[in-house]
């Protein structure tokens, strides 16, 4: 079967990613507007009235803001950790009960033959989660808006293929910047965000189980640049022996535009 998996925004005005197995069809958040992201989908050769499901994976406004448009308009259903669904359920709107699905972290379940199993992530959110997917032989995983990792949790995308993994700030970037202190202390904390040579760290541990496709995710567009989160990250991969570009290939993503997709 094939794997096909398209990050159409990523970033702090909004994030969404497809995943495709087959001829099921996933959308993994969708946090800027229907429309545009219908636009991105239709414009990589995806029809958004195709999608199976929807998995949500916090209530931040970056992540949901299309929610409910999409949901009420194509009738997918929605996935959410009970938790997320009381906190967004205001803010998407009405969404009829046979499409709102409610799972458990930490408990898989199936959408057709995919397995989906979601896990609890450190995020200062009411029930956050992250996702791993994996169906014929297999394996994509999500892996954004934490602010810390550990063996437990990295265990949870390990053997993934295809892996979507955030590479938020630059530390110093962060702390000379314009950000309110208090902003910045939350980002910083150990339910804020990734910085890239977190990052960076967690890769080289996942690459003792497995060689994927690493996207960098959730980039901030005041506190990191593109080429200092790819510098930082592949720089630590190398020092940790291995070669970017034949053990690990490492990819960007936008917060305006889509990703080059991946197909396995």
């Amino acid at each position: 079967m094939n794997l096909e998996f398209l990050p159409l925004f990523s970033g702090s005005t909004g994030n969404s990613a497809l995943a495709a197995f087959g001829e099921t069809l996933l959308l993994i958040d969708a946090g800027r507007t229907g429309r545009a992201l219908e636009a991105a989908a239709r414009a990589q050769g995806f029809d958004m009235s195709k999608v199976r499901a929807l998995l949500v994976t916090h209530e931040h406004i970056d992540h949901i803001r299309g929610v409910g448009v999409l949901a009420r308009k194509y009738g997918m259903e929605v996935y959410a950790s009970e938790g997320t669904w009381e906190a967004m359920a205001e803010k998407v709107g009405e969404i009829p009960a046979r499409q709102r699905c409610v799972f458990t972290p930490e408990q898989d379940f199936y959408i057709d033959r995919v397995n989906v199993a979601p896990f609890s992530i450190p995020h200062d959110a009411a029930q956050p989660t992250g996702y791993c997917l994996t169906c014929g032989g297999k394996r994509v995983s999500v892996l954004t808006d934490l602010g810390h990792t550990n063996a437990e949790l990295l265990s949870r995308v390990e053997g993934s293929d295809v892996l979507l993994l955030e590479a938020n700030h630059d530390v110093q970037m962060l702390r000379d910047g314009s950000y309110p202190e208090r902003l910045k202390r939350r980002i910083l904390s150990r339910h804020g965000h990734l910085s890239n040579e977190a990052c960076g760290q967690a890769l080289t541990a996942l690459l003792r189980s497995c060689r994927p496709q690493v996207y960098l995710g959730h980039l901030s567009e005041e506190n990191n640049v593109p080429e200092l989160a790819y510098s930082t990250v592949a720089h630590i991969v190398e020092d940790y022996g291995a070669q970017v570009g034949s053990d690990v290939l490492i990819r960007m993503t936008y917060p305006d535009r889509a990703a080059e997709a991946v197909s396995l």
